[in-house]
């Protein structure tokens, strides 16, 4: 016998997970999502950090993905105004390349496919006039601005599950699933190392690149629904920030290929993303030589001070499912979300294929449309008006919030303040109540990390090791020198047993 009952059991943390785990448990439903490591620990939190429409599946005619896209960063620069906020892009024009009439009819139909209440539109620049072109190459004269969002991929799901725990979610990190068993219409799955057991109605497999590893749990001989799926990773890379580089740029290389040149975490500018199939576990995904030569080969093409393989501070790579289509690129195959829905011995199981962050939250509401039959009357779903956690910023804009918050804590560095406040939002008051200034919060242990936040990253929001809170909960480990990364997770490691 199972020990528990649940209408929805969500298989993997990473953004399509933790996103129909928010939306399900906000309906009402009884819901459990159990992954296997932690929240983001894989493609999530391996991703470029934006929230954008995707101006380059235009040339694939994704006009349906791209619509929603657009759409999506209007509601999630609502819903989470402290990791969602808007970044000008500038495109520069490379002669030979894509033709300019094509790029603005591109840009024209990237600003009317959806409509815009904060994010301004495209416009051509004169790069020999605009402050974006000072870091350029010299021969790049003109080209054009255009806005998307950046994010804080990780933390994106993080919220994601701490807003499905509070509407009375389940979530178990660190626990795997090991079977599936249908019976007359329910699911008995079996759950971590103590094979503890539970029932559910209805099972969604949202593993990400595990998505076949875990069809093939189920104890009943069947053919999941799934079509040939291609590993596609993309990797990138860190360096110190470009000087004058403080806009984001997309760059067409010569191979027509786009690569994205990003500000981020306030001292750096990050480069990606590659696109190569991977065979084997997508745990080994790593950067290759290969793809980090070809990376800093864009930044030399485009930059007048391009950095060196020394400067390298950090490299990580993602593995993304898609579906194969028998296109030859990678970057051809469509990023669109597939859901399908097979039933084994009268049990639905429902299992989700590709998707783009930017889109996980339509990606929720259509999984629950396709499982309401199977499943108790569902409350209306409310994702697209409720804020995150820390999102509740009285209606205003970070900035104007953040101005209010320092001046009411002005004992604090207002450097570490912002960084914290970007973190967790209108929630940092959970963490520095009764705090005058830093240090009351406790020993700075690297990367601006204070006790206080590591006990609360622990608490609230699954932190169990270093990796957890130095990459996955912050990136306070970029702030750190490469030769000390390893004493501070020490640290951090130690707090963490401690608390």
């Amino acid at each position: 016998m199972a020990d528990d009952t649940y209408d929805l059991v969500v298989i993997g943390g990473g953004i399509n997970g933790a996103g129909i785990a928010a939306d399900a448990a906000a309906r009402g439903l009884k819901v459990l999502l159990a992954e296997a490591e932690d929240l983001a620990s894989a493609t999530s939190s391996a991703s470029s950090k934006l929230i954008h429409g995707g101006l380059r599946y235009l040339e694939h005619l994704d006009f349906r993905l791209v619509r929603e896209a657009l759409a999506e960063r209007e509601v999630l620069l609502r819903k989470a105004p402290h990791i969602v906020w808007p970044l000008r892009f500038i495109l520069p024009h490379v002669r030979g390349m894509r033709p300019r009439v094509l790029i603005r009819a591109g840009l024209f139909l990237y600003d009317h496919l959806a409509l815009r209440h904060t994010l301004g539109g495209s416009r051509s620049i004169n790069l020999e006039n605009d402050p974006a072109g000072l870091p350029l190459a010299g021969d790049l004269k003109s080209g054009f601005a255009y806005w998307d969002c950046a994010v804080d991929d990780a933390r994106l799901v993080v919220l994601n599950a701490i807003a499905a725990r509070e509407a009375g979610a389940t979530i178990l990190t660190r626990t795997p699933v090991r079977g599936l068993e249908p019976h007359d219409g329910i699911w008995t799955v079996t759950l971590g190392m103590d094979a503890r057991r539970v029932s559910a109605r209805t099972v969604v497999n949202a593993a990400g690149p595990w998505v076949g590893e875990v069809a093939k749990l189920v104890s009943v001989p069947h053919t999941p629904p799934l079509r040939p799926i291609r590993m596609v990773q993309g990797s990138h890379i860190v360096v110190p920030r470009i000087a004058g580089a403080q806009d984001a740029y997309t760059f067409q290389h010569s191979d027509r290929r786009v690569v994205f040149a990003l500000p981020f975490e306030y001292d750096f500018t990050l480069f990606g993303t590659t696109e190569r199939a991977l065979t084997g576990d997508p745990r080994s995904a790593a950067v290759s030589e290969d793809e980090e030569r070809y990376l800093l080969s864009v930044a030399n093409r485009f930059f007048r001070s391009a950095p060196r393989p020394d400067q390298i501070v950090w490299r990580f790579a993602g593995v993304r499912p898609l579906e194969e289509t028998g296109k030859v690129s990678a970057s051809a195959l469509s990023r669109d979300y597939h859901l399908r829905v097979e039933t084994i011995s009268s049990a639905p199981i429902l299992y989700v294929i590709g998707g783009k962050i930017t889109t996980y939250r339509k990606l929720a509401e259509t999984a629950l449309d396709l499982l309401k039959s199977n499943l108790p009357p569902l409350r209306r779903g409310a994702t697209a008006t409720t804020p995150l956690p820390g999102g509740d910023l009285g209606g205003m804009p970070f900035e104007t919030w953040f101005a209010d918050l320092a001046q009411r804590h002005a004992g604090f560095d207002r450097g570490y303040l912002y960084r914290l406040a970007r973190r967790h939002g209108e929630r940092v008051a959970r963490i520095i109540e009764g705090a005058t200034s830093e240090q009351d919060l406790g020993e700075d242990l690297g990367g601006g990390l204070r006790l206080r936040e590591i006990v609360y990253l622990k608490s609230e929001e699954w932190a169990q090791t270093a990796d957890d809170v130095l990459w996955r909960r912050t990136k306070a480990g970029l702030h750190i020198a490469p030769e000390n990364r390893a004493r501070v997770a020490e640290a951090v490691q130690a707090c963490l047993d401690k608390a």
